[in-house]
C-alpha cells in the first residue's frame, strides 16, 4: 500500500521535468523505449550511448552533412539570378537571424536529451511526438532520390577515363552526325540520350537503364559499408569525403582563374543589384536556401549532436558550422562562375568568328571584330547594346549573358554546362574525373547524415532495432535500393525532379515550424535556456528567446505560406527533353503525377496528427487507470514534497487508510 500510494502521490504532484542534465552517457526518456514485440510497459533506460572519438570527427560529420550538392549547383544559380552581391548580403542576414538560431536549437536539444529526433520531440512535447517520425519519413524520401544522383556521378566518373571524353564530340552514323546531337550539343546529347536515355515526358515510363541500375546498386553498397558500424565506421569515410571536395574546389578555382574569361564570369556573378530586395520571391528563395543549406528539420543535426558530451559548446558549434557552410558556398560560386565565364567567352569568341557580316561605316565598332581574340567582352557588349537592332545579320547571338545563363542550375550545371567547360581544358579527362569524384564525396557525406537521421531515432525508440543495428542498416539500404529502381527507368529523371521539388520542401518547413513552436511556446523558451545553462555552465543571450518565439517562427510561417501560395498560383511543371526538337521544354505534371506528389506531402506530415491523437488517447487511458487506482486508496493527507525528495525515496505521504 505504501508503495502504490507513493506512485499515486508522484502522479498527482509531478510537474513537467526539465531536459536531462546528468553528465553520464544515459538519459531517462519521457516514455520508455518500445519493444517491437511487446506493448509499452514498465520503465527502462536506453543502453549507454556511443560518442565521438574527437571533436574533429563531430565537425567532419556536421560539415559533411550540411555541405552538399546544393552548395555547388544551387547557391551559385540563386546568387546569379537574384542580384549577386545583394543576394549574398540578404543570405547572411537571414542566416544570422533565422538559420543559426534554429541550428543552435536543434544542436542543443539533441545534445541535452541524447536521443534521435523521435525521442527528442517526444520528450519536449509528447503531443507533438510525430515531428520526429515526419523527419524520418522526409529523410527516407530524400535518401531515395539523392542516392540516384550519386549513381549518375558514378556513371560519369567511370566514363571520364577516356580520351577524348565521350561527351566531347557528337557521334556519327556513317558519315552523318546524329541529328539530335547536332541540334543541341554533345554534352546535352550524352546526358539525355546516353546516360539517361530519357523519354519525352513523365507519362512514358520506358524500360530500366541497366547502367544506372548497376551504379545505383554500387552507390547503396558504398553507403551501407560506410554505415555498417554506425558513426564509428562512417566517420572514417568522412575523413576523406568531407575534406577532399575542398581540395578539388581550390584546384578548380586556381585552374579556372588562369583561364581567359574567368574574371568576366566572376564579375558578372557578383555584380550587385540592390533592387532585388524589394522582391518577395527573392526573400523566399534566400530563406529556403538558408533552410536547406544547414539541413534543418532532417533530424540529422539532432542525431549527430546527441553523440556529444553534455558540456560541449554547441553554441560555438552552431556559428562555426554555419560559417564554414557559407564560405563553402562562396568558394563553390567562385569556382562555378570562373569556369562558366571561361566557357562562355570561348563560345562567344567562336560565335563572332563565324560571322561574315558586311557592316555599314556608321555601324563599324572601334575594335577589330574580324579578330575575336583581340576583342574585350565589355567593348563588344557595349557596341552590341547600341546597334543590335540595326545589324544586318544575327550577330546578336554572340551574347555573353545568355551563354552564362545556360544550364547553371542543378543537374544542368553538373552534367551539361560544367562538363562542357571541362572539355575545353587541357587534360580534360583528369579534370572530369576529379569533378565527379568531388560530387560523389559531397553527396556521400550528406547521405551518411541523412541515413543517420533515419536510423538513430529508430534505434533509440525501438529496442529490437537497437539490438540489431547491422541488420537495420543493411535492411534499410536494401529497401532504399529496391524503391530507388523507380528512378532508374527512362523517365526516372522526372521523378527525381518531383521528389526534389515537393517531397521534402513543404514537409520540412512544417516540421521546423512545429519544432520551433514546441520549444519556444509549449516547453517554454526560458526553460529551454535554463536547461542549456545547466548543460553548458553559462546562459546564452536572451535574444535567442525572442528570436525563437517571434522572428524564427514568423519567418518560417511566412516561408510556409509563400511556398503553399506559390504551389497553387503556379501549376507545377518539370523540365522535359524533347527528342524531336532536341531541346528542353517545361511541361505541366499530369493529373496522376499531381496526385502522387500530393500523397508524398500528406504521407510525410501524417505522423504529426497521428502522434497528437495517440498522445491524447494515451493520456485519457492513463488518467482512467490512475482514477481506478486512487479509488482503492484514500489519501488522508499529503505534503507537496519536492520532486527531488520523492525521487530519492526520502519522503512519503503522511498517512494511508
Amino acid at each position: 500500500c505504501i508503495f502504490k500510494t507513493k506512485l499515486v502521490a508522484r502522479a498527482l504532484f509531478r510537474s513537467k521535468q526539465p531536459l536531462p542534465t546528468d553528465d553520464d552517457d544515459k538519459v531517462e526518456a519521457a516514455e520508455p523505449e518500445v519493444d517491437c514485440y511487446a506493448p509499452e510497459q514498465g520503465s527502462s533506460e536506453p543502453a549507454s550511448r556511443a560518442g565521438w572519438n574527437s571533436k574533429i570527427e563531430y565537425f567532419l560529420a556536421q560539415v559533411g552533412f550540411s555541405v552538399g550538392l546544393g552548395n555547388v549547383w544551387r547557391f551559385p544559380y540563386l546568387c546569379h539570378q537574384n542580384g549577386g552581391g545583394a543576394f549574398l548580403l540578404l543570405y547572411i542576414l537571414l542566416m544570422l537571424i533565422v538559420g543559426i538560431p534554429l541550428f543552435f536549437l536543434e544542436l542543443a536539444a539533441g545534445q541535452a536529451i541524447r536521443q534521435g529526433s523521435i525521442g527528442v520531440w517526444k520528450y519536449i512535447s509528447p503531443k507533438l511526438s510525430g515531428i520526429g517520425y515526419s523527419s524520418c519519413v522526409v529523410c527516407f524520401f530524400v535518401a531515395l532520390y539523392y542516392n540516384v544522383i550519386l549513381a549518375w556521378s558514378l556513371y560519369y566518373f567511370g566514363n571520364s577515363f577516356q580520351y577524348p571524353l565521350p561527351w566531347e564530340q557528337c557521334p556519327e552514323l556513317g558519315n552523318i552526325t546524329v541529328k539530335e546531337c547536332k541540334s543541341s550539343s554533345p554534352t546535352s546529347y550524352f546526358w539525355y540520350r546516353k546516360a539517361l536515355d530519357v523519354t519525352d515526358s513523365i507519362d512514358e515510363m520506358g524500360s530500366f537503364n541497366v547502367y544506372i541500375v548497376g551504379c545505383l546498386l554500387l552507390a547503396w553498397t558504398i553507403v551501407c559499408l560506410g554505415m555498417f558500424k554506425g558513426i564509428k565506421s562512417s566517420v572514417k569515410v568522412m575523413y576523406f569525403s568531407s575534406i577532399f571536395p575542398y581540395v578539388v574546389l581550390i584546384c578548380f578555382l586556381i585552374r579556372g582563374l588562369l583561364q581567359d574569361g574567368a574574371s568576366e564570369g566572376i564579375a558578372y556573378m557578383f555584380y550587385p543589384k540592390l533592387e532585388i530586395w524589394a522582391d518577395v520571391q527573392v526573400w523566399r528563395q534566400a530563406a529556403t536556401q538558408v533552410f536547406f543549406a544547414l539541413g534543418l528539420g532532417f533530424g540529422s543535426i539532432i542525431a549527430y549532436s546527441s553523440y556529444n558530451p553534455k558540456n560541449n559548446n554547441c553554441h560555438r558549434d552552431a556559428f562555426t558550422v554555419s560559417f564554414i557552410n557559407f564560405l563553402t558556398s562562396v568558394l563553390a560560386t567562385l569556382v562555378v562562375f570562373a569556369v562558366l565565364g571561361f566557357r562562355a567567352k570561348k563560345t562567344v569568341m567562336a560565335c563572332l568568328s563565324e560571322h561574315s557580316c558586311v557592316l555599314d561605316t556608321h555601324l563599324l565598332p572601334t575594335f577589330n571584330y574580324s579578330d575575336p581574340g583581340s576583342v574585350a567582352l565589355e567593348d563588344y557588349t557595349r557596341w552590341l547594346e547600341q546597334n543590335e537592332h540595326q545589324l544586318p545579320c544575327n550577330i546578336t547571338a554572340c551574347d555573353l549573358e545568355k551563354e552564362m545563363q545556360k544550364g547553371v542550375e542543378g543537374t544542368g550545371l553538373a552534367f551539361i554546362a560544367f562538363t562542357e567547360a571541362m572539355t575545353l581544358l587541357p587534360g580534360s579527362p583528369f579534370w572530369s574525373a576529379l569533378f565527379f569524384l568531388m560530387l560523389l564525396n559531397l553527396g556521400l557525406s550528406t547521405m551518411f547524415g541523412t541515413m543517420e537521421g533515419i536510423l538513430a531515432p529508430l534505434r533509440d525508440r525501438f529496442k529490437c532495432l537497437s539490438k540489431n543495428k547491422t541488420k537495420l542498416t543493411i535492411g534499410s539500404c536494401i529497401i532504399g535500393f529496391l524503391i530507388g529502381l523507380l528512378f532508374t527507368q527512362r523517365c526516372g529523371n522526372y521523378f527525381v525532379t518531383m521528389f526534389d521539388d515537393y517531397s521534402a520542401t513543404l514537409p520540412l518547413i512544417i516540421v521546423v515550424v512545429f519544432e520551433t513552436f514546441s520549444v519556444s511556446w509549449l516547453y517554454g523558451a526560458d526553460r529551454f535556456l535554463d536547461d542549456i545553462e545547466g548543460m553548458l555552465g553559462w546562459r546564452p543571450p536572451v535574444i535567442y528567446k525572442y528570436l525563437w518565439k517571434y522572428v524564427c517562427l514568423l519567418a518560417m510561417l511566412g516561408l510556409l505560406g509563400a511556398t503553399i501560395i506559390g504551389m497553387f498560383i503556379k501549376t507545377p511543371t518539370y523540365m522535359a527533353w524533347n527528342q524531336e526538337t532536341a531541346s528542353e521544354d517545361h511541361l505541366p505534371y499530369p493529373g496522376w503525377a499531381l496526385a502522387v506528389l500530393s500523397l508524398l506531402i500528406i504521407f510525410a506530415m501524417l505522423p504529426v496528427p497521428v502522434g497528437l491523437v495517440h498522445s491524447v488517447v494515451w493520456d485519457r487511458r492513463r488518467r482512467t487507470h490512475r482514477d481506478t487506482e486512487t479509488g482503492h486508496y484514500s489519501i488522508v493527507s499529503t505534503d507537496e514534497t519536492p520532486m527531488s525528495e520523492l525521487d530519492n525515496g526520502n519522503a512519503f505521504p503522511a498517512s494511508v487508510s
